[in-house]
């Protein structure tokens, strides 16, 4: 009998994830305006990508996977949407940053009991969301969206990591890069 063994589709999802939100976030930091670079990489790979990560996670049976990256590419798609109709009402998009932070903070809990890479990637993604949300909800000193702009790149960074270990660790069946496994 052949085994049906599926591959991973964590590490596509992660590195769209990972590689939009550093590029946008470069942004935030103030060093490049926002293009159409940033503006592809939401759509095809922060958004599409993910969204099939999130099909592909389903069929292996993984609400969490499924849950994250289907939620977080429509995130990107719908971010795009919105910047491309030229915004939104600043408070109110404060208040779009601030449930998308609760959506990742809640799944956040969820990472409890698995490793602390993914445990770092959700925390990330929750402060850097509502940092997000207080920046749109109050006039802020410049300085706050540089912080925002680089905890978003470590946001990132922490997802493109993860991605990378996956791939390495089940690759060379021997851990590469660790991602901090909870022993039970």
């Amino acid at each position: 009998m052949i085994e049906n063994k599926l591959a991973n589709p964590a590490p596509l999802g992660l590195m769209g994830f990972g590689m939009t939100t550093v590029l946008l976030n470069i942004h935030n930091a103030g060093f490049f305006p926002m293009d159409v670079n940033i503006m592809a990489m939401g759509i095809l790979y922060g958004g599409i990508a993910q969204i099939i990560a999130g099909i592909m996670e389903f069929r292996k049976g993984n609400t969490f996977g499924t849950t994250a990256f289907v939620s977080f590419g429509s995130f990107w798609i719908t971010l795009v949407f919105i910047i491309m109709k030229g915004g939104a009402d600043r408070v109110f998009l404060g208040w779009y940053l601030f449930m998308w932070g609760l959506l990742a903070f809640w799944l956040w809990f969820a990472t409890f009991g698995k490793h602390r890479a993914i445990q770092v990637v959700f925390a990330s993604v929750t402060a850097l969301f509502w940092l997000l949300a207080v920046e749109h909800w109050f006039e802020m000193p410049a300085f706050f969206s540089v912080f925002t702009g680089f905890e978003g790149i470590l946001c990132g960074l922490s997802a493109i990591y993860l991605a990378a270990a996956e791939v390495l660790n089940e690759d060379k069946g021997r851990t590469v890069l660790p991602i901090g496994v909870i022993r039970k």
